[in-house]
């Protein structure tokens, strides 16, 4: 049975803001989405926005039980060593309740597709029986040879193991520049293109990270001997180093998590995002992120909570509100899209979810609206801090007011 929704707006995203338009679904689909009068609507939710379900492009579920106890600081080593500790104290049954609670969050909070870099993999249970999509980037992190070595078998045999989902894909996440090997990202490329897997990686995050690719100094080289984990000769030599061996046939999707220091080529490539992080960039003191160029350049940007070690929330409407506060010149139009359809095309999704558009799933958010008018309607929605009251994954609410 198809079921009208109507609403004092609708945001397709993929089209204009709909004034008491109407949105009609058929079981787990999207049928039409239609300017007032077109249909008759068998719902009316009021003074609402319907919107499509948000997407959280990166964020580690697993550092959920990391709320509040090491804040983000200038000094970015000293907050790694906070995260070792905590990982290194908790027993596997923590760390799937932290995983179940990060996601309980999310949901809580409208969010019906993520990107989660999973430690061992160990979100893919929870995550590929939950009502939502998701990728799970598999984490492989090993600098020096031996390290590296262990962390491709590792990853290789997850992989093998874990084959694709109705709601849950894999993916492989490389860590970071300072490390992994140069050989373990090749490996990862080259793996990721054969099998057509995404690829996630935390790029150009900190000047202390190019400091160590550059000149192989700064505060990286005693935070990696303090781990044994140091050697010159694995380091790539730059972060655009990175990307060709992570995507050595320029054909593989490549999420770049934070790219705050990130300097993008002249044409950039489709397959390559950038998944900002805007309450932790702030959070860590860095300059104002340089998204609105990257924009200007042609380059996909999306919006990640990053983790509960350092923000505050996983919710991605508070990072758009936070980026709408911030950078007022940006369209609130635009601050959308990175919230919804842009992470679903990172992600790889966009065919499924993303917009309100006939033919995709009926993934969707309603958000009560303050009683103003504005010229802008996307204002009702990014200049308020009025929660998500309910929510519909593939055609069924899963949480409603």
């Amino acid at each position: 049975m198809i079921q009208t929704l109507t609403a004092r707006w609708i945001f397709p995203v993929d089209g204009p803001p709909l004034e008491r338009g109407t949105i009609a679904i058929d079981g787990e689909r999207i049928v039409a989405v239609e300017p007032q009068g077109t249909r008759t609507a068998d719902v009316d939710l009021g003074n609402v926005a319907i919107l499509p379900g948000l997407v959280n492009a990166h964020t580690h579920l697993d550092l959920s039980g990391m709320r509040g106890k090491c804040p983000p600081t200038s000094e970015f080593t000293n907050w790694l060593r906070a995260v070792i500790r905590h990982r290194r104290g908790q027993t596997s049954a923590q760390v799937m309740e932290d995983i179940r609670a990060g996601l309980a969050e999310s949901l809580k909070c409208g969010t019906t597709l993520l990107g989660d870099i999973a430690v061992q993999g160990l979100s893919w249970t929870v995550l590929s029986q939950s009502s939502i999509r998701a990728i799970v980037f598999f984490e492989v992190i090993g600098l020096t040879r031996e390290r590296a070595y262990d962390a491709d078998q590792a990853w290789i045999s997850w992989r093998e193991s874990h084959a694709g989902v109705l709601n849950c894909r894999p993916g492989v996440s490389p860590h970071a520049p300072y490390s992994v090997r140069m050989s373990l990202f090749s490996a990862c490329g080259r793996s990721a293109n054969y099998h057509q897997l995404p690829i996630a990686v935390h790029l150009a995050e900190t000047t202390d990270e190019l400091d160590l690719l550059q000149a192989h100094q700064g505060p990286l080289v005693a935070f990696l001997q303090e781990l044994g984990a140091l050697d010159f000769d694995g380091l790539t030599p730059n972060v655009d180093a990175v990307i060709a061996l992570c995507d050595p046939f320029a054909r593989t999707p490549l999420l770049l998590a934070h790219a705050n220091y990130w300097e993008p080529p002249s044409e950039p490539s489709p397959y390559h995002n950038v998944i900002y992080c805007p309450r932790t960039h702030a959070a860590f003191g860095h300059p104002p992120h340089p998204f609105r160029e990257f924009l200007a350049r042609g380059v996909r940007v999306a919006l990640g909570t990053d983790s509960l070690a350092s923000n505050p929330e996983l919710d991605v409407l508070a990072e758009a509100r936070f980026v709408h506060e911030k950078y007022p010149d940006v369209p609130g139009a635009i601050v959308l899209r990175m919230a919804t359809l842009s992470g679903a095309e990172a992600l790889g999704w966009a065919d499924e979810t993303g917009s309100l558009t006939p033919g995709k799933s009926a993934d969707l958010v309603v958000l009560p609206l303050a009683n103003r008018e504005s010229a802008d309607p996307h204002s009702l929605i990014l200049e308020s801090n009025l929660p998500v009251s309910s929510v519909m994954f593939r055609g069924q609410w899963t949480r409603q007011a």
